[in-house]
């Protein structure tokens, strides 16, 4: 059975949260009153009222408890569908990545608010809307327009803390630097020179601060980029194996079926069934 691409709810507790939905769908919430408390990549966090978040479908999520207060309208959108209809656009990376490591948005306009709501509405409508001649087109050109406004709404943020590189901690310039770079360069020495420390201090750092290494970081960025590419059908494996900077098509081959368990072709074709 199809599930639905599109669910719009108003949610007042953790119960209320369908079962499957940290596996199938992509989740947008827009807290109203209250907070949510919960641990997104080992680390500790809490969405409170007035302010959004994003969970990847398939996140690193549990331990999810929310106040008696909270009130929240959140929209959820099957994965593939989502990342079929990501506007083709350099920006769509570096929002993707971020959203990885900071899923809540705080300091909302009203106007933030309003435009947040606002797109909910719109994409379950036409959604709802299955009558519509064009309806396969026209939810796919509304899903498009969700996501460049999402993006609009959060820009000031993402660029306010890609600026954090001049004044952050070393860790959080090593991640910036990698969210910048790990495109061209994927070793530990390179951002270890960047921020005048040994490798091995930089892996000290980094399993402080987040218990994972700095190559595990470099991976994790990595993979990402590769995924957003091999969801995009207009760029050849070749053309991407280029644009990650790897010397041959056959090379990164080998580098994806090591990080992903499967080679380019085979990913792609599981993205068609």
């Amino acid at each position: 059975m199809q599930i639905p691409k599109i669910i719009l709810l108003k949610i007042n507790d953790v119960k209320d949260f369908p079962k499957d939905f940290q596996t199938k769908y992509h989740t947008h919430l827009y807290c109203h009153s209250g907070n949510i408390k919960f641990v997104f990549n080992d680390k500790k966090m809490v969405c409170k009222a007035e302010q959004f978040l994003f969970w990847f479908a398939e996140s690193n999520l549990k331990e999810l408890n929310c106040s008696l207060d909270f009130k929240a309208s959140i929209l959820l959108v099957e994965k593939e569908f989502l990342m079929n209809n990501i506007p083709d656009q350099s920006w769509s990376i570096n929002a993707l990545l971020h959203s990885r490591v900071y899923p809540i948005k705080t300091n909302l306009t009203k106007k933030d608010k309003t435009r947040i709501l606002y797109n909910f509405n719109e994409l379950n409508n036409r959604f709802q809307e299955t009558e519509h001649l064009f309806y396969e087109e026209v939810l796919k050109k509304q899903m498009e327009l969700f996501i460049l406004d999402m993006w609009y709404t959060f820009a000031n943020e993402y660029e306010n803390r890609k600026h954090s590189t001049i004044t952050g901690t070393i860790y959080e310039k090593f991640i910036q630097y990698v969210q910048q770079h790990c495109t061209k360069h994927r070793e530990v020495k390179y951002y270890s020179n960047l921020l005048n420390i040994t490798p091995k201090y930089l892996n000290y750092l980094c399993k402080t601060h987040s218990g994972i290494t700095a190559s595990e970081w470099i991976q994790r960025y990595t993979k990402e980029h590769i995924l957003v590419l091999l969801h995009n059908k207009n760029l050849n494996i070749s053309e991407i194996a280029l644009l990650l900077n790897f010397n041959s098509r056959s090379f990164f081959t080998r580098y994806v079926k090591k990080l992903l368990g499967v080679t380019p072709n085979e990913y792609r074709s599981r993205l068609s069934k």
